[in-house]
């Protein structure tokens, strides 16, 4: 027998907190609320005892303190294990983020400290709302709404999984769903807006399809894909999600009860290799830096410090009010600040990152997760390799550790394997990193198989 339950929060920030993931030193305090945001939790307990508890988080990232603080106090109310205890991100950039991100988004720790308080809320509710379920999962592709925005013909995860728990009369009580593309159609229109942006879309549209379900939003593999530039208009902005849910439901449709009602939990850490970064590479940084701020010379910045800090050189100028010398200046700073925190124990720091892998699985369904921004070749990967049916990929879970790239941006010195590694605090990856991980994910994967 299965049992299951939901439960939701809002985590809608107070006034002052700014958003995430938009540019440097933008100040993007939140001016106004497009759609709520929230924690919304499913706890499922199986045959002999074994549970999950899954709580999907309307905010870009967490860290590990957000996590460890939502787990102890979840595990304390219920008596569940940590390990059992999935938190995850919709990554949407119209949210804050936890744990914070150099330059990117000033941090509130009471508003942090406030939302995993609310995350073990709605755990808490959802494991007292528990009924008898039944489950059925869905499996199927959406192309043509995304594309690899690392380089050209670049291949995406375009599977999306689905999952529907049904009550004992047949009505549903909660849809899954996990897809991989970076949430920011709202964010190009509405860029200080409070908002979920597509993942909250594709669940107020679930939600509308199957009556009296609460639905939650699984973001997948995203850390190379985006949207079609396309849908940033007003016009077609819903598409994406429209796309998404109807592909949900025909998924759905052609489902069938599954018998197995075994729910078990595995966690491990895995280590990663980075690579030291080397004081020509900071000496660089700083230089150019100075010279920049000291000269106001802002000639050729496209090329240079434009061209490894964004992906797109001219927006960061018009998310300055258009102001160029202000974005320069505001790219100078960061360049400062990072290699000062660099600087303070560069020569001290294991060459190595640990992080968490998780897996839940809930009869044929698998949710395996990380704390990265995924890059797409990996999640396919490890599709290719797994033996497990239907297998949900959870990114920005348990904590945080920026962009985990392929081989070919860290060779490249792109945003993702150059920036993202400053902003996060942490040494660059290396090309055996992904591959680390991949590995360490489909352990998790068996191990959570293989117990009894």
């Amino acid at each position: 027998m299965l049992l299951a339950g939901t439960a939701r929060t809002n985590i809608n920030p107070p006034q002052g907190v700014e958003l995430t993931g938009w540019g440097y030193y933008i100040e993007r305090r939140w001016q106004r609320v497009h759609d709520d945001l929230r924690a919304t939790a499913v706890a499922m307990e199986g045959e002999g005892g074994g549970c999950a508890i899954l709580v999907a988080l309307d905010l870009m990232v967490i860290d590990q303190r957000f996590t460890e603080r939502a787990r102890h106090r979840i595990s304390k109310d219920i008596g569940v294990p940590a390990s059992s205890i999935l938190l995850t991100c919709s990554h949407s950039h119209n949210a804050p983020a936890a744990g914070g991100l150099l330059g990117v988004g000033e941090c509130s720790r009471d508003y942090e400290d406030w939302a995993a308080d609310q995350a073990a809320a709605a755990a808490l509710q959802a494991w007292n709302n528990r009924g008898e379920v039944r489950l059925r999962c869905g499996t199927t592709t959406v192309d043509g709404i995304s594309f690899n925005r690392t380089r050209p013909n670049g291949v995406v995860d375009a599977t999306l999984t689905a999952a529907l728990l049904e009550r004992r009369d047949g009505s549903p009580l909660c849809v899954i769903v996990n897809y991989g593309a970076h949430p920011t159609v709202g964010t190009e229109l509405r860029p200080w807006d409070v908002s979920r942006d597509v993942p909250g879309r594709v669940c107020d549209l679930l939600e509308q399809h199957f009556d009296g379900a609460t639905a939650l939003y699984i973001q997948g593999a995203c850390g190379d894909t985006n949207f079609l530039r396309e849908f940033q208009t007003p016009i077609r902005e819903a598409e994406p999600a429209e796309t998404l849910a109807n592909a949900a439901i025909h998924a759905l449709k052609r489902s069938e009860v599954e018998t197995s009602g075994t729910v078990r939990s595995a966690s491990m850490t895995v280590t990663l290799p980075t690579r030291r970064w080397r004081r020509e590479e900071i000496n660089a940084d700083r230089s150019e830096a100075q010279r920049r701020l000291e000269q106001s010379d802002y000639a050729d910045w496209k090329n240079t410090i434009g061209r490894s800090m964004t992906n797109r050189p001219d927006d960061m100028v018009t998310r300055h009010g258009g102001d160029e010398e202000k974005a320069v200046r505001a790219m100078c700073r960061f360049q400062m600040e990072w290699t000062d925190l660099m600087l303070e124990d560069l020569d001290a720091r294991p060459e190595q990152l640990q992080t968490e892998v998780q897996a839940l699985r809930i009869g044929p369904l698998t949710i395996v997760a990380n704390s990265c921004e995924f890059f797409s070749p990996f999640a396919i990967e490890i599709r290719k390799r797994t033996d497990a049916t239907h297998v949900m990929i959870a990114c920005y879970s348990n904590g945080r550790v920026g962009y985990l790239p392929d081989a070919h941006d860290i060779k490249a010195k792109s945003y993702a394997g150059y920036q993202s590694p400053k902003y996060c605090n942490q040494f660059p990856f290396t090309p055996k990193s992904g591959p680390a991980m991949v590995d360490a994910m489909l352990r998790a994967i068996q191990r959570c198989n293989d117990i009894r």
